[in-house]
């Protein structure tokens, strides 16, 4: 996509909704989600977060791109977990089974970067309960792909958790957190697969899950996305490894990175940065990228100038 188009949007993107004629807005980081009898409407916004902070600006058609990006993976996926869509109405905007959300993330890694990179940079050679091997360097493969879970924080970080600790706790059951492990590290693999057929590797992720009303095991939020995964180039991996550089990437980590150097980290007293025009036309076109790179389509977007009214119309639509 020529960086025009993403520029014509820099002052009609989906910043927050507040739809009257829904009920139950809850307003997350990226999500705006509305409850409509046994149904939730996802509404995937352009705010991007890092740090577990929100930012200010936000990067035209990322809402578009994270929503129909997951609705592609999810379809790929359905042989191997029940997922919670139901339609996909706007650009935007999932309809979605209501579920009762599990307070835990399964975080699944295939290589040693981003925070697990820091653990063992700083000496640590254990990541949630499971040990690593001495010798890796940033960005090595590991072993095995391996789990390692996280509670959401209703605000602030998540925190790492082992097995052990979630069963201590009694936030999960032996038996409901094994299948999910299964699950996971099921997705992961087809996810890999994914990505290898398109030239990327997946690095890492997370899922999450959900319950019906029967007890029944649902994929929820979003899967395989560049907000939930982190994705290196293949042909470049090994050659930018032997040289300890730093790896060609599709995901949010380069924000993370751009923010970092701007004296960012989400800690207390530090002042987060404005992001220029010209960066939030870059993201997007990363998010693009991502887009058309994982599933091999053209990425062709909505771009109309007022986008809440087109959402509420094809929300409507469907009730």
């Amino acid at each position: 996509m020529n960086e025009s188009v993403v520029q014509a949007q820099l002052d009609a993107t989906v910043q927050t909704t507040s739809f009257d004629f829904l009920d139950h807005r809850y307003g997350g980081k990226v999500r705006d989600t509305y409850r409509h009898a046994d149904h939730l409407l996802l509404v995937t916004t352009d705010r991007i977060s890092a740090f577990d902070h929100i930012l200010k600006q936000t990067i035209p058609f990322k809402g578009q791109v994270l929503n129909r990006l997951a609705a592609w993976f999810f379809e790929q996926t359905a042989d191997i977990v029940r997922n919670h869509v139901v339609s996909v109405p706007d650009p935007n905007v999932t309809l979605a089974q209501r579920c009762t959300a599990l307070p835990v993330e399964f975080v699944v890694r295939g290589y040693l970067a981003g925070h697990a990179w820091r653990v063992y940079r700083d000496g640590g050679r254990a990541l949630c309960g499971k040990s690593l091997p001495d010798g890796l360097r940033q960005n090595s493969r590991l072993p095995e792909p391996m789990l390692t879970p996280a509670t959401k924080a209703a605000e602030g970080h998540d925190e790492d958790i082992s097995r052990s600790g979630i069963l201590e706790r009694n936030i999960l059951s032996e038996s409901l957190f094994d299948e999910l492990e299964r699950i996971s590290l099921a997705l992961f693999e087809r996810g890999t697969q994914k990505a290898a057929e398109r030239g990327l590797i997946l690095v890492d992720t997370k899922y999450e899950f959900g319950l019906d009303d029967e007890g029944q095991i649902v994929l929820i939020d979003e899967i395989h996305t560049p907000d939930s995964s982190r994705y290196f180039y293949k042909d470049t991996y090994e050659e930018l490894l032997a040289a300890d550089q730093p790896q060609r990437q599709l995901s949010k980590e380069f924000v993370r990175e751009w923010l970092m150097d701007h004296g960012f980290q989400g800690l207390d007293g530090q002042v987060l940065p404005d992001l220029s025009d010209t960066f939030r036309v870059q993201v997007a076109m990363r998010y693009i990228e991502l887009f058309e790179q994982i599933t091999g389509m053209q990425f062709i977007p909505d771009t109309s100038q007022t986008p809440i009214d087109r959402i509420a119309s094809n929300i409507r639509s469907v009730l």
